[in-house]
């Protein structure tokens, strides 16, 4: 096959100067011009593009056997004629043309047009963003920007903005991202998704173009990891980094780079495996890490036995992980091991389907996460965790005695199978005790006529009282109780504080401190009596 060199072609039609590299926009698509020049047997010049969305494009750069560019995707590339093809408008052109800023010829200066402008966050649009240099967000998303413009207008124009949208605009390299914002020295945050920007030569040179930068958005940029690392002497006060949607697989060591994040989203990348987190698990001051839709199946911090925690992500307090194929406990157990972790987001894995109900599901990431305060957007209470580990320490008790487990301290040496499973079981032990053998009893079903219990509630403090005797079904959670004793006694649930006596274990009251619970959690069977009191 013939291959031909871009840059010799023989050129009839007038096309902006190093056109080879630049971005284009065409019917509403944007893509990278990789060739101009003839394309035989048809006469003039013609474009080859390759083309963000590949279903765009027609073949992958050649055409009649012969070669002109290379693409990444079989079908990515087309030829279209120059005079079809947008390359782009300014900076401040984009901006007067977004915000319809307009003079007037009266000559009072700037203002916004009747037209609906888009709001960036001020009280009053009309009065506050009536001249450009009051503006302080600004987003000129798919506007078609392919540079700064004029020398030093942006810095006249616009001083003030302190966040940027660029997305989906005709930026080709980092040197054109950066023409732009040296010029915006109050920079904050910049979002440059939907771009393909070529790796500078050497981005430490671009280094003063992005000195205040905290937020940057490089979503479905097309970057590697080894990219962004290149990159990143760029960025030396970053604390949010958004990688969304770049096929990202590999991951890397930051090594004097990106020590200051915060925040790092690496959502839908298609990660190798959990061990590629280890290659960033030394980020210092990362506390919210968002693993979203990445395959992640497995994780693992070996530095520790189950039980300790890991050196490992030491800040890490917020972890994402929905949309994934978590499956095993192993996983939430590797979690445990973290530090700091506080906040966890685990929608949509097999793993949340696989006991009788989400609910239990629930509890027992609570019970197997010791320091966890939002799971699911949902806020841990107290008796929440208090209800959790203790059904905990009872569903696995039976395991725990099996494993070699003991109610006595000096007997007690489960299985290092059963502690790598339950890795929390030996402090639930220490926290609430051994469970009591009665609480060890296992379910047996019943039918429907014998699942009522006879339950006498006794109220010590009002003597004159009689016992009340009620059936009720042993699946009425406590809540439920509280309500009926309300009926009876019309004393506030809130105030009522129960606790009962069996027969199988004289002498002793056992405290019913859950409301979310069910009377079977607690063992209660029939003829057993609670003590109703109330402060």
């Amino acid at each position: 096959m013939t291959v031909i060199n871009p840059q010799l072609s023989s050129m009839t039609e007038t096309v902006p100067g190093e056109t080879v590299g630049r971005r284009v926009a065409c019917d509403g698509e944007r893509g990278t011009v990789c060739y101009v020049g003839n394309v035989p047997p048809t006469a003039g010049v013609w474009l080859g593009v390759e083309w963000d969305n590949p279903e765009r494009g027609k073949h992958d750069g050649s055409h009649e056997g012969v070669r002109y560019f290379h693409t990444s995707h079989p079908t990515g590339a087309s030829f279209i004629r120059p005079k079809k093809a947008s390359f782009g408008v300014d900076f401040l052109t984009a901006v007067k043309q977004r915000y319809e800023i307009e003079k007037e010829d009266s000559g009072e200066g700037m203002k916004i047009s009747t037209k609906p402008v888009e709001r960036i966050g001020f009280d009053s649009v009309a009065q506050k963003q009536s001249q450009l240099n009051k503006l302080e967000e600004v987003s000129i998303e798919r506007c078609e920007v392919s540079g700064a413009g004029p020398e030093d207008q942006i810095r006249q124009n616009t001083p003030k903005i302190t966040s940027l949208n660029l997305t989906a605009n005709l930026l080709s390299s980092w040197e054109d991202v950066a023409s732009i914002t040296r010029q915006l020295v109050n920079l904050r945050e910049l979002q440059l998704s939907d771009n393909r920007l070529s790796i500078p030569a050497s981005p430490a040179s671009l280094t003063p173009a992005f000195t205040s930068l905290k937020v940057l958005v490089l979503s479905n940029t097309g970057v590697s990891w080894s990219q962004v690392l290149e990159c990143a002497p760029m960025w030396p006060v970053l604390e949010a980094l958004h990688l969304s949607r770049n096929t990202i697989t590999e991951l890397q060591e930051p090594v004097s780079v990106l020590q200051s994040l915060t925040l790092l989203d690496i959502s839908h990348n298609p990660l190798a495996g959990g061990s590629e987190l280890q290659k960033i698990a030394a980020l210092p001051r990362l506390e919210r890490l968002i693993l979203s839709n990445t395959g992640l199946s497995s994780i693992q911090f070996s530095d520790v036995a189950p039980g300790h925690k890991t050196a490992m992500f030491p800040a890490l307090r917020c972890l994402a992980i929905e949309n994934n194929n978590i499956s095993e406990w192993s996983f939430v157990n590797e979690l445990e091991k973290l530090q700091s972790l506080q906040m966890l987001s685990c929608f949509n894995n097999p793993l949340m389907t696989m006991e009788k109900s989400p609910e239990t599901v629930r509890q027992l990431i609570i019970a197997k996460i010791a320091q966890l305060q939002l799971l699911n957007k949902s806020k841990v209470v107290p008796d929440e965790r208090k209800g959790a580990e203790l059904d905990y320490r009872k569903m696995f008790g039976l395991l725990w005695l099996a494993s070699g487990g003991n109610r006595d301290p000096e007997l007690d040496k489960p299985s290092l199978a059963f502690i790598a499973e339950h890795p929390r079981y030996q402090f639930l032990i220490q926290k609430y005790g051994a469970p009591e053998e009665g609480e060890l009893k296992v379910q047996q079903p019943f039918a429907l006529k014998n699942q009522l219990l006879s339950i006498t509630f006794i109220c010590p403090d009002m003597t004159e009282k009689k016992p009340i005797e009620k059936k009720l079904p042993d699946s009425m959670t406590i809540q439920k109780v509280k309500g009926l004793l309300y009926r009876l006694l019309k004393i506030p649930g809130s105030e009522l504080k129960l606790t009962y006596t069996s027969s199988k274990m004289e002498g002793r009251e056992i405290e019913i401190d859950n409301d979310l619970k069910p009377l079977q959690f607690y063992s209660i069977e029939d003829g057993d009596r609670v003590l109703v009191r109330w402060s």
